[in-house]
Protein backbone atom coordinates (compact mmCIF):
# COMPACT_ATOMS: atom_id res chain seq x y z
CA UNK A 1 0.00 0.00 0.00
CA UNK A 2 1.87 3.08 -0.78
CA UNK A 3 0.24 6.31 0.71
CA UNK A 4 -0.04 9.80 -0.36
CA UNK A 5 1.46 13.03 1.74
CA UNK A 6 -2.32 13.32 2.19
CA UNK A 7 -3.54 10.30 2.86
CA UNK A 8 -1.06 9.96 5.59
CA UNK A 9 -0.98 13.17 6.83
CA UNK A 10 -4.96 12.91 7.35
CA UNK A 11 -5.63 9.69 8.41
CA UNK A 12 -2.86 8.09 10.20
CA UNK A 13 -0.55 11.55 11.47
CA UNK A 14 -1.21 11.95 15.59
CA UNK A 15 -3.61 9.40 15.70
CA UNK A 16 -4.61 9.30 19.58
CA UNK A 17 -6.98 6.19 19.94
CA UNK A 18 -6.73 3.28 16.97
CA UNK A 19 -9.71 1.46 16.98
CA UNK A 20 -9.78 -2.27 15.54
CA UNK A 21 -13.17 -3.40 14.27
CA UNK A 22 -16.14 -1.47 13.46
CA UNK A 23 -18.72 -3.60 15.16
CA UNK A 24 -21.63 -2.84 17.88
CA UNK A 25 -18.49 -2.67 20.46
CA UNK A 26 -15.80 -0.56 18.48
CA UNK A 27 -18.43 2.04 17.04
CA UNK A 28 -19.31 2.22 21.33
CA UNK A 29 -15.93 2.59 22.28
CA UNK A 30 -15.09 5.24 19.63
CA UNK A 31 -17.97 7.43 20.65
CA UNK A 32 -17.43 6.93 24.68
CA UNK A 33 -13.52 7.77 24.14
CA UNK A 34 -15.10 11.11 21.68
CA UNK A 35 -17.47 12.31 24.97
CA UNK A 36 -14.35 11.54 27.13
CA UNK A 37 -11.20 13.21 24.73
CA UNK A 38 -13.43 15.61 22.74
CA UNK A 39 -10.31 17.32 20.82
CA UNK A 40 -8.88 13.54 20.03
CA UNK A 41 -8.03 11.80 16.99
CA UNK A 42 -9.61 8.56 16.59
CA UNK A 43 -9.15 6.26 14.10
CA UNK A 44 -11.46 3.09 13.33
CA UNK A 45 -9.95 0.31 11.05
CA UNK A 46 -12.19 -2.82 9.33
CA UNK A 47 -10.86 -5.46 7.72
CA UNK A 48 -14.15 -6.10 5.76
CA UNK A 49 -16.07 -3.91 3.31
CA UNK A 50 -18.87 -3.88 6.38
CA UNK A 51 -18.58 -4.67 9.64
CA UNK A 52 -17.31 -8.30 9.33
CA UNK A 53 -17.66 -10.31 12.28
CA UNK A 54 -21.32 -10.58 13.51
CA UNK A 55 -22.29 -7.13 13.94
CA UNK A 56 -24.32 -6.58 10.37
CA UNK A 57 -24.99 -10.16 10.49
CA UNK A 58 -26.60 -11.40 13.35
CA UNK A 59 -30.32 -12.25 13.78
CA UNK A 60 -31.46 -8.44 15.51
CA UNK A 61 -32.40 -10.14 19.20
CA UNK A 62 -32.70 -7.38 21.99
CA UNK A 63 -32.82 -10.62 23.96
CA UNK A 64 -30.78 -11.72 27.46
CA UNK A 65 -30.75 -15.70 27.86
CA UNK A 66 -34.04 -17.56 27.32
CA UNK A 67 -35.08 -19.69 30.71
CA UNK A 68 -33.05 -22.79 29.16
CA UNK A 69 -30.23 -20.80 28.15
CA UNK A 70 -30.31 -19.01 31.82
CA UNK A 71 -30.76 -22.51 33.46
CA UNK A 72 -27.65 -24.01 31.90
CA UNK A 73 -25.61 -21.28 32.85
CA UNK A 74 -26.56 -21.73 36.23
CA UNK A 75 -25.20 -25.55 35.98
CA UNK A 76 -21.91 -23.94 34.84
CA UNK A 77 -21.35 -20.06 36.73
CA UNK A 78 -22.25 -18.82 40.02
CA UNK A 79 -25.68 -17.29 40.29
CA UNK A 80 -24.23 -14.02 40.87
CA UNK A 81 -22.24 -14.25 37.99
CA UNK A 82 -25.15 -15.10 35.98
CA UNK A 83 -27.62 -12.24 37.46
CA UNK A 84 -24.01 -9.97 36.91
CA UNK A 85 -24.07 -11.14 32.95
CA UNK A 86 -28.05 -10.76 32.50
CA UNK A 87 -27.82 -6.98 34.28
CA UNK A 88 -24.92 -6.11 31.83
CA UNK A 89 -27.50 -7.50 28.48
CA UNK A 90 -29.70 -5.67 29.79
CA UNK A 91 -28.44 -2.29 30.14
CA UNK A 92 -26.59 -3.10 26.88
CA UNK A 93 -29.76 -3.47 25.19
CA UNK A 94 -31.22 0.14 27.03
CA UNK A 95 -28.19 1.61 26.44
CA UNK A 96 -28.18 1.05 22.88
CA UNK A 97 -32.03 1.73 22.38
CA UNK A 98 -31.21 5.19 24.11
CA UNK A 99 -28.31 5.99 21.89
CA UNK A 100 -30.09 5.71 18.52
CA UNK A 101 -34.22 5.63 19.56
CA UNK A 102 -36.40 2.43 18.98
CA UNK A 103 -37.71 4.36 15.54
CA UNK A 104 -34.59 4.45 13.95
CA UNK A 105 -33.81 0.87 15.04
CA UNK A 106 -37.07 -0.37 14.38
CA UNK A 107 -37.42 -1.97 18.18
CA UNK A 108 -40.21 -4.11 18.21
CA UNK A 109 -41.51 -4.98 21.74
CA UNK A 110 -43.01 -8.36 20.28
CA UNK A 111 -41.90 -10.41 23.62
CA UNK A 112 -39.65 -13.47 23.44
CA UNK A 113 -40.87 -17.27 23.11
CA UNK A 114 -39.09 -20.70 23.72
CA UNK A 115 -41.00 -23.66 22.62
CA UNK A 116 -39.83 -27.25 23.44
CA UNK A 117 -39.87 -30.31 21.17
CA UNK A 118 -41.38 -33.20 22.31
CA UNK A 119 -38.44 -35.18 22.20
CA UNK A 120 -37.43 -32.77 24.92
CA UNK A 121 -39.52 -33.66 27.78
CA UNK A 122 -36.87 -34.03 30.10
CA UNK A 123 -35.57 -29.94 29.27
CA UNK A 124 -39.18 -28.89 29.18
CA UNK A 125 -39.90 -29.90 32.43
CA UNK A 126 -37.21 -29.18 34.41
CA UNK A 127 -37.82 -25.94 32.74
CA UNK A 128 -41.08 -25.48 34.16
CA UNK A 129 -40.01 -26.98 37.37
CA UNK A 130 -37.17 -24.33 38.13
CA UNK A 131 -38.98 -21.35 36.55
CA UNK A 132 -40.25 -19.89 39.70
CA UNK A 133 -36.76 -20.22 41.31
CA UNK A 134 -35.16 -18.20 37.86
CA UNK A 135 -37.91 -15.83 38.15
CA UNK A 136 -37.31 -15.12 41.84
CA UNK A 137 -33.43 -15.05 41.18
CA UNK A 138 -34.06 -12.42 38.47
CA UNK A 139 -37.09 -10.31 40.44
CA UNK A 140 -34.37 -7.67 41.74
CA UNK A 141 -33.26 -6.63 38.49
CA UNK A 142 -36.67 -6.56 36.56
CA UNK A 143 -39.31 -6.38 40.15
CA UNK A 144 -41.67 -8.12 38.26
CA UNK A 145 -41.27 -11.93 37.18
CA UNK A 146 -39.70 -12.78 33.92
CA UNK A 147 -40.81 -15.79 32.17
CA UNK A 148 -44.62 -17.13 32.32
CA UNK A 149 -45.97 -20.33 30.69
CA UNK A 150 -48.25 -19.80 27.48
CA UNK A 151 -50.77 -21.24 25.25
CA UNK A 152 -48.66 -22.14 21.50
CA UNK A 153 -51.02 -20.04 19.38
CA UNK A 154 -48.87 -20.15 16.88
CA UNK A 155 -49.86 -24.09 15.31
CA UNK A 156 -46.38 -24.86 15.78
CA UNK A 157 -46.37 -28.73 15.15
CA UNK A 158 -44.29 -31.86 17.35
CA UNK A 159 -44.05 -29.27 20.56
CA UNK A 160 -44.92 -29.43 24.24
CA UNK A 161 -48.24 -28.17 24.98
CA UNK A 162 -46.68 -24.67 26.43
CA UNK A 163 -44.43 -22.11 25.36
CA UNK A 164 -42.60 -20.19 28.10
CA UNK A 165 -43.33 -16.09 27.02
CA UNK A 166 -40.76 -13.44 28.01
CA UNK A 167 -42.22 -10.13 27.38
CA UNK A 168 -39.35 -8.05 27.98
CA UNK A 169 -37.83 -9.45 24.70
CA UNK A 170 -37.99 -7.82 21.11
CA UNK A 171 -36.51 -7.37 17.91
CA UNK A 172 -34.59 -5.01 16.35
CA UNK A 173 -33.33 -4.35 12.32
CA UNK A 174 -29.44 -4.93 12.72
CA UNK A 175 -28.60 -3.24 9.13
CA UNK A 176 -30.77 -0.02 10.47
CA UNK A 177 -28.53 -0.13 13.78
CA UNK A 178 -25.28 -0.50 12.15
CA UNK A 179 -26.16 2.67 9.54
CA UNK A 180 -27.42 4.72 12.51
CA UNK A 181 -23.91 3.79 14.80
CA UNK A 182 -21.81 4.41 11.84
CA UNK A 183 -23.47 7.81 10.60
CA UNK A 184 -23.28 8.78 14.40
CA UNK A 185 -19.58 8.05 14.93
CA UNK A 186 -19.08 9.67 10.97
CA UNK A 187 -20.59 13.36 12.46
CA UNK A 188 -18.59 12.70 15.84
CA UNK A 189 -15.91 13.29 13.75
CA UNK A 190 -14.66 9.88 14.10
CA UNK A 191 -11.90 8.35 11.48
CA UNK A 192 -13.42 5.06 9.50
CA UNK A 193 -11.15 3.35 7.27
CA UNK A 194 -12.56 -0.17 5.96
CA UNK A 195 -10.46 -3.33 3.70
CA UNK A 196 -7.96 -2.65 6.54
CA UNK A 197 -6.00 -5.89 7.94
CA UNK A 198 -4.37 -5.02 10.67
CA UNK A 199 -1.18 -7.47 10.35
CA UNK A 200 1.15 -6.75 13.48
CA UNK A 201 1.55 -3.91 16.08
CA UNK A 202 4.20 -3.68 18.45
CA UNK A 203 4.60 -1.95 21.50
CA UNK A 204 7.07 0.93 22.31
CA UNK A 205 7.53 3.14 24.99
CA UNK A 206 5.16 5.98 24.56
CA UNK A 207 3.57 4.47 21.26
CA UNK A 208 2.09 0.81 19.92
CA UNK A 209 3.22 0.44 16.30
CA UNK A 210 0.17 -0.74 14.19
CA UNK A 211 1.43 -2.46 10.90
CA UNK A 212 -1.34 -2.49 7.78
CA UNK A 213 0.48 -5.22 5.27
CA UNK A 214 3.81 -2.95 4.48
CA UNK A 215 2.28 1.00 5.96
CA UNK A 216 3.01 1.21 9.12
CA UNK A 217 1.73 4.06 11.84
CA UNK A 218 1.64 4.63 15.66
CA UNK A 219 -0.93 5.31 17.78
CA UNK A 220 -1.52 6.38 21.45
CA UNK A 221 -3.53 3.98 22.44
CA UNK A 222 -4.75 0.57 20.21
CA UNK A 223 -8.26 -0.99 21.00
CA UNK A 224 -9.30 -4.08 19.99
CA UNK A 225 -12.83 -5.17 18.79
CA UNK A 226 -12.48 -7.80 16.89
CA UNK A 227 -15.13 -10.20 19.40
CA UNK A 228 -14.84 -13.87 17.49
CA UNK A 229 -11.12 -12.92 15.77
CA UNK A 230 -9.85 -12.48 18.98
CA UNK A 231 -8.43 -15.83 19.97
CA UNK A 232 -4.49 -14.61 19.39
CA UNK A 233 -5.17 -11.93 21.25
CA UNK A 234 -6.50 -13.72 24.27
CA UNK A 235 -4.36 -16.73 24.09
CA UNK A 236 -7.10 -18.71 22.87
CA UNK A 237 -10.00 -17.50 25.86
CA UNK A 238 -11.60 -16.58 23.27
CA UNK A 239 -12.87 -19.00 20.43
CA UNK A 240 -15.00 -18.20 17.44
CA UNK A 241 -18.10 -19.65 16.74
CA UNK A 242 -20.28 -19.78 13.04
CA UNK A 243 -23.47 -18.98 13.38
CA UNK A 244 -25.17 -19.95 10.18
CA UNK A 245 -28.64 -18.12 9.56
CA UNK A 246 -31.62 -18.68 6.50
CA UNK A 247 -34.28 -16.36 5.38
CA UNK A 248 -37.55 -17.22 3.82
CA UNK A 249 -39.40 -15.51 0.85
CA UNK A 250 -42.20 -13.31 1.90
CA UNK A 251 -45.11 -15.85 3.30
CA UNK A 252 -48.56 -14.27 2.45
CA UNK A 253 -50.54 -14.44 6.08
CA UNK A 254 -47.96 -15.41 8.25
CA UNK A 255 -49.12 -15.14 11.79
CA UNK A 256 -45.81 -15.44 13.67
CA UNK A 257 -44.86 -12.47 15.79
CA UNK A 258 -41.80 -11.98 18.37
CA UNK A 259 -38.31 -13.90 19.09
CA UNK A 260 -38.47 -18.03 19.71
CA UNK A 261 -36.20 -19.87 20.88
CA UNK A 262 -35.32 -23.49 20.65
CA UNK A 263 -32.73 -26.03 22.99
CA UNK A 264 -30.71 -23.48 25.29
CA UNK A 265 -30.62 -20.67 22.76
CA UNK A 266 -29.00 -22.88 19.90
CA UNK A 267 -31.66 -22.69 17.64
CA UNK A 268 -33.78 -19.32 16.80
CA UNK A 269 -36.24 -17.66 14.53
CA UNK A 270 -37.74 -14.64 14.20
CA UNK A 271 -40.51 -12.68 11.98
CA UNK A 272 -39.12 -9.98 9.74
CA UNK A 273 -42.32 -8.21 8.70
CA UNK A 274 -43.74 -11.73 6.32
CA UNK A 275 -39.85 -13.58 6.12
CA UNK A 276 -38.81 -16.25 8.78
CA UNK A 277 -35.32 -15.66 9.82
CA UNK A 278 -34.18 -19.32 11.30
CA UNK A 279 -30.59 -19.39 12.86
CA UNK A 280 -28.79 -21.69 14.94
CA UNK A 281 -28.01 -25.44 15.28
CA UNK A 282 -23.89 -25.20 15.47
CA UNK A 283 -24.64 -27.91 18.09
CA UNK A 284 -24.67 -30.28 15.49
CA UNK A 285 -21.05 -30.16 14.71
CA UNK A 286 -19.62 -27.85 17.27
CA UNK A 287 -16.13 -28.57 15.75
CA UNK A 288 -16.71 -27.64 12.10
CA UNK A 289 -18.62 -24.19 13.39
CA UNK A 290 -15.60 -23.15 15.41
CA UNK A 291 -13.69 -21.45 12.90
CA UNK A 292 -13.35 -17.72 11.17
CA UNK A 293 -14.22 -19.20 7.83
CA UNK A 294 -18.10 -17.90 6.30
CA UNK A 295 -20.10 -19.84 4.29
CA UNK A 296 -22.74 -23.03 4.90
CA UNK A 297 -22.69 -26.70 5.65
CA UNK A 298 -25.24 -29.28 4.67
CA UNK A 299 -25.73 -30.74 7.52
CA UNK A 300 -26.67 -27.74 9.75
CA UNK A 301 -29.22 -25.71 6.66
CA UNK A 302 -30.79 -29.03 6.32
CA UNK A 303 -31.56 -28.96 10.01
CA UNK A 304 -32.89 -25.74 9.70
CA UNK A 305 -34.92 -26.27 6.74
CA UNK A 306 -36.24 -29.95 8.86
CA UNK A 307 -37.22 -27.73 11.83
CA UNK A 308 -38.95 -24.92 9.75
CA UNK A 309 -40.92 -27.55 7.40
CA UNK A 310 -41.83 -29.55 10.45
CA UNK A 311 -41.64 -27.63 13.25
CA UNK A 312 -42.58 -24.26 12.63
CA UNK A 313 -44.02 -23.67 9.11
CA UNK A 314 -45.69 -27.35 9.10
CA UNK A 315 -48.70 -26.85 7.06
CA UNK A 316 -47.07 -23.36 5.10
CA UNK A 317 -45.46 -24.08 1.55
CA UNK A 318 -42.44 -21.86 1.87
CA UNK A 319 -38.82 -20.80 -0.35
CA UNK A 320 -35.62 -19.88 1.21
CA UNK A 321 -34.46 -16.64 -0.54
CA UNK A 322 -31.00 -16.08 1.16
CA UNK A 323 -28.23 -17.70 3.59
CA UNK A 324 -25.52 -16.21 5.31
CA UNK A 325 -23.53 -16.53 8.34
CA UNK A 326 -21.55 -14.75 10.98
CA UNK A 327 -18.41 -15.25 13.62
CA UNK A 328 -19.39 -14.91 17.01
CA UNK A 329 -16.72 -14.75 20.35
CA UNK A 330 -17.38 -17.63 22.66
CA UNK A 331 -15.48 -19.67 25.80
CA UNK A 332 -15.66 -21.41 28.50
CA UNK A 333 -16.95 -18.47 30.51
CA UNK A 334 -19.64 -16.53 29.01
CA UNK A 335 -18.27 -13.08 30.96
CA UNK A 336 -16.82 -10.92 28.54
CA UNK A 337 -13.07 -10.24 28.50
CA UNK A 338 -12.11 -6.66 29.15
CA UNK A 339 -8.78 -5.66 29.44
CA UNK A 340 -5.53 -4.11 29.28
CA UNK A 341 -3.18 -6.38 27.74
CA UNK A 342 0.09 -4.07 27.94
CA UNK A 343 1.20 -0.21 28.28
CA UNK A 344 -0.62 1.10 25.04
CA UNK A 345 -3.15 -2.30 24.07
CA UNK A 346 -6.77 -3.09 25.12
CA UNK A 347 -9.43 -5.94 24.31
CA UNK A 348 -13.34 -5.97 24.63
CA UNK A 349 -13.92 -9.26 23.38
CA UNK A 350 -15.65 -12.76 24.16
CA UNK A 351 -19.33 -11.58 23.78
CA UNK A 352 -20.75 -15.00 23.82
CA UNK A 353 -23.73 -14.52 20.98
CA UNK A 354 -25.16 -11.80 22.57
CA UNK A 355 -23.24 -8.75 20.97
CA UNK A 356 -26.21 -6.68 20.53
CA UNK A 357 -27.39 -7.09 23.46
CA UNK A 358 -24.12 -6.18 25.34
CA UNK A 359 -21.79 -5.04 22.79
CA UNK A 360 -22.86 -0.99 23.32
CA UNK A 361 -21.74 -1.92 27.51
CA UNK A 362 -18.60 -3.52 26.30
CA UNK A 363 -17.31 -0.57 24.11
CA UNK A 364 -18.24 2.19 27.29
CA UNK A 365 -15.99 0.05 29.25
CA UNK A 366 -13.28 -0.58 26.88
CA UNK A 367 -13.09 3.25 26.16
CA UNK A 368 -13.63 3.81 30.15
CA UNK A 369 -10.52 1.53 30.35
CA UNK A 370 -8.65 3.77 28.54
Amino acid sequence: MILSYWEIDSWFTNVDYTIVGSGIVGLHAALRLRERFPESKILVLEKGPLPQGASTKNAGFACFGSLSEIIDDLKNHTEEEVITLIKKRWDGLQLLRKRLGDRVIDFKPYGGYELFLKNDAAGYEECLRKMPFVNDVLRPLFRADVFAKEVDRFAFKGVQDYLIFNPYEGQIDTGSMMQALLKEAVSKDILILNSQTVTAYHEKSDVAEVSLGDFTFSTKKLLFATNGFASQLTNGAVKPARAQVLITEPISGLDIRGTFHIDRGYYYFRNINDRILFGGARNLDFEGETTTRFGQTDIIQDQLEKILREVILPNTDFQVAHRWSGIMGMGTHKNPIVQQLSDHVYCGVRLGGMGVAIGSLIGQELADLV
